[in-house]
């Protein structure tokens, strides 16, 4: 990710942003272009959309994929591989949202260390986050960050072969459903 070197504000971001053919995402004050994806990379998003999707159903809860933005408060709004929320505020808006029970991202040579670390410091602050999913392209790995009751975040690595519970959704998988398709 290669940041626009000069500070501007949420609003200014979000004005550029409507008009813009490529997605940005801001942080602190800083815009960071996206990269594109591979192949994999998209079908593994694809996946896990479609097992959501399937999972929810007619619920009131909600699914997004790459083209909804979450943000909180002025620090970021971040494009994400998929999420769901459930709260009736985000449906006030329709590009962005900021109340996600759930959030999965798949993880890219180039933001992977981003995605592990400060990212995820980021969407702590999100109340509503109950769980937050990382999913590897190279390897059968799943890694589960859920929040605890006593606010603090506890880990549960699943790997090829295993059953892929997610907690906050209700939803259990096989791992093998995840990466079905796949190249290489």
């Amino acid at each position: 990710m290669i940041a626009v070197p000069n500070y501007i504000s949420a609003d200014e971001y979000l004005s550029i942003e409507r008009q813009s053919p490529v997605r940005h995402e801001y942080r602190r004050g800083l815009v960071y272009a996206m990269a594109g994806g591979t192949d994999n990379h998209d079908r593994i998003a694809l996946n896990l959309l479609t097992l959501i999707n399937l999972h929810l159903g007619d619920s009131d809860c909600r699914f997004h994929s790459g083209n909804v933005k979450v943000n909180y408060q002025e620090e970021f709004y971040y494009y994400l591989d998929a999420f769901v929320t459930c709260d009736p505020r985000d449906r006030d808006d329709r590009y962005v949202k900021r109340h996600p029970k759930f959030i999965a991202e798949v993880l890219s040579p180039s933001t992977q260390a981003f995605e592990l670390g400060a990212k995820f410091e980021d969407y702590c602050k999100l109340s509503s986050l109950e769980e937050y999913v990382l999913v590897f392209q190279d390897i059968q790995q799943v890694e589960c960050r859920r929040r605890t009751a006593e606010n603090t975040w506890e880990t549960v690595v699943y790997n090829a072969g295993d059953s892929v519970v997610l907690q906050s959704l209700g939803l259990e998988f096989d791992m093998a459903e995840l990466y079905r398709g796949l190249d290489g």
